[in-house]
């Protein structure tokens, strides 16, 4: 072979054994961990209320199960205004750029340089070294137009000074043999994924909040109207005792409970009516509205929402992809398996090629000279020898932290599938029990009127009326309540199936 052609495969062939010696990843692979899957979805063959769970396709936009278009309209509002999220998505862009910082690491760097000096040379410095004494003739500099060297002129100290001009590139690329780069971007890459989860977690948990205040909301304004309703029949009944008084058919005794039973009404008023009101704060504060901003708007009372005959639940399986939290704590398992990696080729020789070039010259005039070209190139490779235990300890560090993610993987998981055992048991049983309130309130009703009947004919005393108001209010406000609980709990078996932030998945990907 030539020394041509050798000169000419050299190089060839540096890059070919680049190549190869790249392809080593030292540390374990990152292998997703199987999640378990009880059949905690078989109790919606045996759910029993009249709102039943199926196993179907789940819908990210489970509010719009309550067919309530005021909610709709909140919901929508609230992923560009809501402040949590914001602050979620800045973390997010925060960790995507940590990421780009961390790939940058595996391309070379180029940077670029100019400089221009003035300097003079010590007498009894280093150029001394060259055995040039203050009286010994001076050499010119390459100009011809100045001496140069450490020696002084006649009548004067030190050397003369000179100029120096000077530019160039220089470059370094570190040669990842080990792979202790690309783990680092993987690493990166999966923390930047939890991050997206925990936006996505962010985001679910505060449309969840919102739907919550918006039924509560709805459900105060109810319990007022049975309020100023009983209050009325309160009145009534007052003015009732105070007539057959004055008749001489019953004694003060009557009137005073009755005023009694109209007072303790009322006083539940203004309880109901600032629940009423910090309600909508509540609901302002989670669309960054001022206070009071949104009382003309949600101040109109309506209805509870009610249940649809069916919730989609989707399927067992899908829960792992869903649910923001097991993504999350899969995407730091990840990182932390990467991390190991990372330790792991801190134990072994680091190479990398550097290189400059560029001009120096005295003169600025022929500082572009090729003759004013200079270039230095060549690789450095470090080896830790002796760090103390740093190292290990660094290993088994990170083989900790890997051990910990899986642990709260698994948690995470079991934890999921509890949730959804728990809601789905409490929706069934709260509908139950709404059932069984119903019948209360409607033999309340009927006891009322029959007491009311007897009491006008003589034939019992106040006593009984009153008694029988009360459990017909309380009957009342408990089964309004219901209605609020069962809605509420259909909001929470949603939160906990993970739906409400893939509709916005395709804006958020979006995200530099």
């Amino acid at each position: 072979m030539s020394p041509s052609e050798l000169s000419f495969r050299s190089p060839a062939l540096a890059v070919l054994l680049c190549s190869a010696l790249t392809g080593c990843l030292v540390g374990p692979n990152f292998e997703r961990p199987k999640a378990s899957t009880p059949d905690v979805f078989n109790r919606t063959e045996s759910a029993q209320a009249p709102s039943k769970p199926i196993e179907a396709e789940f819908s990210p936009d489970w509010w719009t199960l309550f067919n309530d278009p005021m909610l709709n309209a909140l919901e929508k509002q609230l992923t560009d205004a809501n402040l949590d999220v914001s602050a979620a998505s800045a973390r997010l862009l925060q960790s995507r750029a940590e990421q780009r910082v961390a790939g940058a690491a595996q391309y070379p760097t180029l940077t670029g340089a100019a400089s221009y000096n003035r300097e003079r040379g010590s007498e009894n410095g280093i150029l001394s070294l060259l055995g040039v004494t203050p009286t010994q003739t001076q050499p010119l500099s390459a100009s011809g137009s100045a001496p140069l060297g450490v020696a002084a002129m006649p009548g004067s100290k030190g050397s003369p000074a000179y100029n120096l001009y000077q530019f160039g590139f220089d470059a370094a690329w570190e040669v990842d043999i080990w792979g202790r780069v690309r783990r680092s971007v993987e690493a990166a890459t999966a923390l930047a994924d939890a991050s997206y989860e925990d936006r996505n977690a962010v985001l679910l948990s505060a449309r969840a909040e919102l739907a919550r205040d918006y039924i509560q909301l709805r459900d105060t304004q109810a319990l007022l109207q049975i309020a100023r309703q009983n209050l009325d029949i309160a009145r009534d009944t007052t003015n009732l005792t105070q007539t057959r008084r004055r008749e001489g058919v019953t004694t003060d005794l009557d009137v005073a409970n009755a005023s009694a039973q109209a007072a303790s009404i009322e006083s539940l008023i203004p309880t109901l009516e600032s629940r009423r009101d910090t309600t909508i704060n509540a609901i302002g504060l989670l669309l960054a509205e001022e206070p009071g901003a949104l009382r003309q708007m949600l101040g109109e009372p309506h209805d509870v929402p009610r249940l649809p005959q069916h919730v989609p639940i989707g399927f067992p399986s899908e829960l792992a992809e869903r649910r923001p939290d097991i993504r999350s704590a899969e995407a730091r398992l990840h990182a932390a398996t990467a991390a190991i990696g990372m330790a792991k080729a801190d134990f072994y020789p680091r190479i990398s090629l550097n290189g400059s070039a560029g001009f120096q010259s005295l003169q600025l005039s022929n500082l572009a000279d090729w003759a004013s070209g200079q270039f230095v190139v060549g690789p450095s490779i470090t080896l830790p020898i002796f760090e103390g235990g740093r190292l290990k300890g660094t290993l088994q560090l990170r083989e900790a932290q890997q051990q910990e993610a899986a642990i709260v993987y698994k948690r995470t998981v079991l934890a999921a599938w509890r949730e959804v055992d728990d809601a789905l048991i409490v929706y069934d049983a709260e509908q139950r029990r709404h059932e069984r309130l119903e019948a209360v309130v409607s033999l309340n009703l009927r006891a009322l009127s029959v007491a009311q009947q007897r009491y006008k004919a003589g034939a019992v005393d106040y006593l009984n009326v009153l008694n029988v108001q009360k459990q017909l209010l309380q009957a009342q406000s408990d089964l309004e309540q219901s209605n609020a609980e069962a809605a509420a709990n259909l909001i929470t078996l949603c939160k906990v199936l993970g739906g409400g932030w893939e509709s916005v998945y395709a804006k958020q990907d979006a995200l530099p």
